[in-house]
């Protein structure tokens, strides 16, 4: 069961209880609920904290956790007033015209990043997720790292808009290496990778623009570049990454500006740009006078038996034609929402104005926890810990496939944390997937991850999410049952 459950349910339980108790009543002790109900002190605490929000208990340290006194009524005192049950909402119809002129539902725009995010329920296998299992996640580290942020001077005051410089500085390392082109000053802060993305495709092309994007690619770039009012232009991508003969077409068809990808461990195909295309891309997008957003995501989760990575295309690029994307919420947590994007000239000037008009400035003490985190010993001997977790997942989820389902899976590269099936022609990926969740097993449909209609119909299969790796090789087996039933049925 995981804990989300376990929290929920046991603060079911608890509200239950309390609400038979007079006021002022005591609660068991934390040991008492530990013991009562077999969950950890971390559930305890989650769950009396829920309740606390509520209203129904007080915390008095020291003494205990207590029946808190009901609501009171009445607007004239300005006391607190419990929610009614019976209370109904007014006429809300009138917002469906006044949303209308603003381009069609935003819910169905995001629905594909919405997907990415799911928690599935605890009997559901998780083959979808892009976050790593919380398992193989720094948390002790982070812990640390977070009080330790906590007592430097100044952590919480304003920083600077562009970033604490210390941090700035370590990215500007990490990314173009100490010699390399990159400075501090080249680096901006931002909240996180998708916060990075929607920053530089809202500053570097004006509404109604092209901009050429990968093909497949990740749901949440299209879902960025739409909401930014611009046009996804789809170029394909093959084993070696984005076909640079077709980026050159397409960049003279459009008149594009901008061209969005990631040349490393490419989601959803796995695709490394090769080396002789790295060259031709940088040399294509300065000929167009355009820019290449370099969205570094996976940089961090290279498997153990993987070989020596190519540097990031921002690190060989002396013009200003790359803006780099950078974060590390995939390899340290899904909330630390640190990133930081580079770039120079009138460029970076452009992204720093989107930047402090949207948020201002990343909170700072994310960014004195990230910068205890990265100093610390530890996190070198979690990436390599995480390493060694990802090429153990990766094949025991390859065998599974082959054995399970030959002919689905192309080529793959040692990093990342995600395999691109093809499926059977005639089968429908909705409802592959669909049918899949029935069986207790959540993957992730290949049609989203297309700006046009897709070729052929596939699958994303994530083997970082589930808990271990005999749970990726059960989800494989449900999944060949399913796709069994639906090719047979």
């Amino acid at each position: 069961m995981s804990e989300r459950s376990s929290v929920t349910e046991l603060a079911d339980s608890l509200r239950r209880e309390v609400e038979r108790y007079p006021e002022g009543r005591k609660l068991p002790s934390s040991r008492a609920l530990m013991e009562r109900h077999q969950v950890s002190p971390g559930t305890v605490s989650r769950a009396i904290a829920v309740l606390s929000a509520e209203g129904l208990v007080v915390s008095r340290p020291g003494a205990g956790v207590f029946r808190a006194a009901p609501f009171t009524t009445g607007p004239a005192t300005g006391a607190r007033r419990a929610p009614s049950a019976t209370a109904r909402p007014g006429d809300l119809s009138w917002q469906e015209i006044a949303l209308s002129s603003e381009g069609g539902p935003r819910d169905l725009l995001a629905a594909p990043v919405f997907a990415t995010l799911r928690v599935p329920p605890p009997d559901v296998i998780d083959l979808n997720s892009g976050y790593p299992h919380a398992s193989l996640l720094p948390e002790r580290l982070l812990a640390a790292a977070l009080a330790r942020a906590g007592r430097r001077p100044g952590a919480w005051e304003r920083p600077p808009t562009d970033g604490l410089t210390e941090l700035r500085g370590w990215f500007a390392r990490d990314i173009g290496g100490h010699d390399g082109p990159i400075a501090t000053g080249d680096v901006l802060l931002t909240s996180g990778g998708q916060s990075g993305l929607t920053v530089a495709m809202r500053s570097l092309a004006a509404p109604g623009a092209p901009v050429l994007v990968e093909s497949p690619t990740y749901p949440g770039i299209l879902a960025v570049v739409r909401a930014a009012g611009l046009r996804p232009v789809p170029v394909p991508v093959d084993a070696d990454g984005v076909r640079t003969d077709l980026l050159a077409d397409a960049f003279e068809a459009t008149r594009a500006r901008v061209f969005v990808c990631q040349p490393l461990f490419q989601n959803p195909t796995g695709a490394v740009l090769s080396p002789e295309r790295r060259a031709e891309v940088l040399r294509i997008a300065r000929a167009a006078g355009a820019f290449v957003v370099e969205d570094d995501f996976s940089r961090l989760l290279v498997h153990a038996d993987a070989p020596a990575l190519p540097r990031p295309l921002a690190a060989d690029d002396r013009d200003g034609v790359v803006v780099h994307l950078r974060s590390l919420t995939k390899a340290a947590s899904p909330n630390l929402r640190v990133g930081a994007l580079t770039a120079r000239g009138p460029a970076l000037a452009r992204l720093r104005a989107t930047q402090v008009v949207d948020s201002f400035f990343v909170p700072r003490p994310l960014q004195e926890a990230t910068l205890e985190l990265v100093a610390d010993p530890g996190w070198a001997r979690h990436l390599r810990a995480l390493g060694t977790e990802l090429r153990n997942r990766r094949t025991a989820a390859v065998a599974a496939l082959h054995r399970e389902l030959p002919g689905v899976l192309g080529s793959y590269r040692p990093g990342g944390y995600h395999l691109w099936l093809r499926l059977p022609e005639g089968v429908d990926d909705g409802v592959l997937t669909a049918a899949a969740m029935r069986a207790g097993v959540q993957v992730t449909p290949g049609r989203p991850y297309h700006a046009a209609e897709p070729p052929a119909a596939n699958l994303r299969l994530s083997y970082a999410a589930a808990e271990t790796s005999g749970q990726v090789v059960e989800g494989i087996h449900r999944l060949r049952a399913v796709l069994d039933e639906v090719t047979t049925g």
